[in-house]
């Protein structure tokens, strides 16, 4: 099998010619500052495609899922705060998640998520290549590559006016598309015999233990949702 391993470490198992497809082009896209959206159904790997994009930067890889966390905690987690800001926040102010990327690449993830009046926010960031910091009047410079990703139809969002056609523009100047392991072909079996040497090794199994043919084909005949 095929395995592609960037400089974090994650891997992606894979044989299937989609699969290389989608490599090669992130290969390709890894030193360019371009933003890139990346499409993909639940479980099809992401964040191990966003981590591929990071490629060498010399600036931090971060991460934020913006369907995790309140409106509030999403904002002060992105763009950080001052002292005072609000009540609760730490003496000496936050650092947010763009600040803490410069120089570097920011996952966002479930991008499709952001509240509606957050975009602006953020749309202002990208244009601008400045933030504020919540309770502040002073913008700050920044500079990192933006890596999004969604499991959601964003044209569709974007015509229903759930989100700004703007922002989608400046998020999706590039776009790669995560097949589904349903449509891989015998990629299954690769990433099963995979995670079956790497279990028997961590529980120290020896001889490893092989699928019986009865799981091969439950596996294939399976349409993995």
């Amino acid at each position: 099998p095929a395995c592609a391993i960037d400089g974090q470490g994650s891997g992606l198992v894979f044989e299937h010619s989609s699969m290389r497809t989608l490599v090669t082009r992130t290969q390709g896209m890894a030193a360019a500052p371009t933003p890139v959206l990346i499409h993909g159904e639940t479980g099809t790997g992401k964040e191990a495609i966003a981590r591929s994009l990071h490629g060498t930067r010399s600036g931090a890889y971060v991460a934020l899922n913006c369907g995790g966390l309140a409106r509030e905690l999403l904002a002060s987690e992105l763009f950080g705060y001052v002292e005072g800001a609000f009540t609760g926040a730490r003496r000496g102010g936050m650092t947010g998640k763009i600040e803490a990327a410069e120089g570097g690449t920011l996952f966002l993830d479930e991008i499709g998520e952001l509240p509606l009046d957050m975009q602006p926010l953020l749309l202002r960031v990208l244009e601008q290549g400045e933030i504020y910091r919540l309770g502040e009047n002073t913008p700050r410079k920044v500079n990192f590559r933006l890596v999004t990703a969604t499991h959601r139809d964003l044209r569709a969002d974007v015509a229903a006016g759930r989100f700004r056609m703007d922002l989608y523009y400046r998020i999706a100047v590039a776009s790669l598309v995560i097949p589904p392991l349903r449509e891989r072909g015998g990629d299954v079996l690769l990433l099963a015999q995979y995670y079956l040497r790497r279990f028997s090794h961590e529980a120290g199994l020896q001889p490893l233990p092989a699928l019986a043919p009865e799981a091969r084909e439950a596996m294939l005949r399976y349409a993995w949702p």
